[in-house]
């Protein structure tokens, strides 16, 4: 005789309703349900960034003319935006402005290409050779502990009062800090790579051109950034030498009659010009260092 194991008791609980099966083949669906999950990056970037950047200014804009419409800011210590918009106008329509943005940019271009040529020569010789470096680095390191602008009246007197001292001073501001990035770019390239380098058969200059100048090309760009930056602060004090034509010339005939609002377009030209030249240098960093993924924010 077998004993066998009793069913177990399906019977539906007293007060329950009953349980339908389920038709044959029908698989109830008991996965959990998604939910999508948005970013917190992406909901803090629901307002598009260029508003985001244009607010700070318009704000302070706003603030400025308001100030100046009630009598906060006197218009001959400040003239208002409204003002200095109309000045600028007419300093563009009638081609005063354009010509003294394209005599600037010249002065800019040529003290750049002579002070980026040399910096970066200097930081190339000095980084690349321990010869170099005895001999250049602690000369250089000497100089540019000089205020650069304190040589004026040197400038003056060597190269007189026309172009020459105004690009030499504008290169002379922009050499030293290409010749630091640049400098301190070659001398940070790993050494693991130069050794993976030489191990795949590269010679002294095949390491330099495919290992060093690759590594040393992110300071060279942020060199590049800072020297553009000191060139319009060097284009400054420069258009200052007896200038006849410049936005330099521009500022100085307009502080002479208190033309508060011919020197803030002036300003605003110079910031202009800066900016564009930095995103220049910024789309170009992009370009060329796509190899290198950077932190962007969050």
């Amino acid at each position: 005789m077998s004993i066998g194991h009793a069913p177990p008791d399906i019977s539906p609980v007293a007060g329950s309703d009953p349980v339908e099966p389920s038709p044959a083949g029908d698989t109830a669906d008991t996965s959990p349900a998604l939910v999508p999950v948005t970013p917190s990056s992406a909901r803090r970037r629901s307002v598009p960034r260029w508003a985001r950047r244009t607010a700070g200014p318009l704000l302070l804009l706003a603030l400025w003319q308001l100030a100046s419409t009630f009598g906060a800011l006197p218009a001959d210590t400040l003239a208002p935006p409204s003002t200095i918009a109309t000045a600028g106008a007419r300093l563009i329509g009638d081609g005063t402005l354009p010509a003294a943005m394209g005599i600037s940019l010249q002065r800019v271009a040529i003290g750049l290409l002579l002070g980026g040529t040399v910096g970066t020569a200097l930081a190339l010789l000095s980084g690349l050779s321990r010869l170099g470096e005895d001999l250049i680095d602690a000369s250089v390191q000497m100089l540019r502990t000089v205020p650069w602008v304190g040589l004026i009246p040197l400038f003056i007197i060597w190269m007189g009062i026309g172009e020459a001292p105004k690009v030499a001073l504008i290169a002379l501001g922009t050499a030293f800090h290409l010749y630091l990035n640049v400098y301190a770019g070659i001398r940070g390239v790993d050494e693991q790579l130069i050794e993976a380098g030489g191990s795949l058969g590269l010679g002294r200059w095949g390491l330099v051109r495919h290992v060093v100048l690759p590594g040393a090309l992110p300071g060279f760009m942020t060199g590049l950034r800072y020297s553009l930056a000191t060139a319009w602060l060097a284009l400054v004090f420069g258009e200052s030498i007896n200038a006849d034509a410049g936005i330099g010339f521009l500022m100085n005939q307009a502080r002479e009659f208190f033309r508060t609002d011919v020197i803030v377009v002036c300003l605003v030209v110079y910031a202009f010009l800066g900016l564009t030249a930095d995103l220049v240098v910024r789309a170009l960093e992009r370009l060329l260092l796509q190899w290198r993924p950077t932190f962007t924010g969050q």
